[in-house]
């Protein structure tokens, strides 16, 4: 690779960088509904021909941030849950402890992913794998507290709904009377995002007098879910996670 072949790709990455950054402020002026190639490229003091070089549509453009937004979402939990000791529930909480922090400071983003589909828009499939990551993590932990025998059999099992392909993704379905586990761990990801999304969208202004402490009584009432005696939470000492 010549130098004048790697400053051109440099210079191709930190124009995509600026788009992105562009677009990202749109989201929080104006919603992803009204996201614009146009008012990106004016934005950067470019010709609407020259965006679309990169970007050939809005849902083009719309998919990249969609993208960054769930693997960032994922590093963070991982990034926590890597740092955390070693047992699974410690992890566990520090990972959800992680995605709301993210979400707290991204709040625009989060309801890019999270937030009410954007009309007209329909997902690809490569947006499956960064948007399954952090399920997967939170999953993958579960799975693991069950097998240190730190979990008690479920007094209501759910039915049996996970895709064959995300059994497979996390080497099966425990055995019997554990079977649920991964349906189980689903509703702990859906419980943490709905409690994120009550807090980061103000429907629970006037009625929580502390956030923190909240949200770590939920995280420790949705572990109930998959009978998570191993789960106990600990004030998150003075920080949001």
């Amino acid at each position: 690779m010549t130098a004048s072949q790697t400053a051109r790709q440099l210079a191709r990455a930190e124009l995509i960088r600026a788009i992105k950054e562009s677009a990202t402020r749109q989201l929080s002026e104006t919603g992803a509904a009204a996201l614009s190639l146009r008012a990106v490229a004016r934005d950067l003091g470019l010709a609407s021909s020259a965006l679309y070089r990169y970007f050939p549509s809005r849902d083009a453009l719309l998919t990249a941030l969609i993208i960054d937004a769930f693997n960032a979402i994922g590093a963070a939990a991982e990034t926590a849950a890597a740092a955390a000791p070693g047992d699974p529930g410690t992890r566990w909480l520090a990972a959800c402890r992680a995605v709301r922090r993210w979400a707290l400071a991204h709040p625009h983003e989060f309801a890019l992913v999270y937030g009410s589909p954007v009309p007209g828009y329909r997902a690809p499939d490569d947006t499956i794998d960064p948007a399954t990551r952090i399920t997967r993590l939170l999953a993958a932990l579960v799975l693991e507290a069950h097998a240190q025998g730190l979990l008690r059999p479920p007094a209501q099992p759910l039915p049996r709904l996970v895709t064959q392909g995300v059994l497979d993704a996390l080497g099966g379905a425990p055995a019997e009377p554990y079977a649920d586990l991964v349906e189980r761990s689903l509703t702990l990801w859906i419980s943490l995002v709905g409690t994120i999304s009550f807090e980061l969208f103000g429907h629970l202004h006037t009625v929580i007098t502390d956030f923190d402490a909240y949200f770590d009584a939920a995280v420790q009432v949705a572990a109930e879910a998959v009978d998570a005696a191993w789960l106990k939470v600990e004030p998150a000492a003075g920080d949001l996670g």
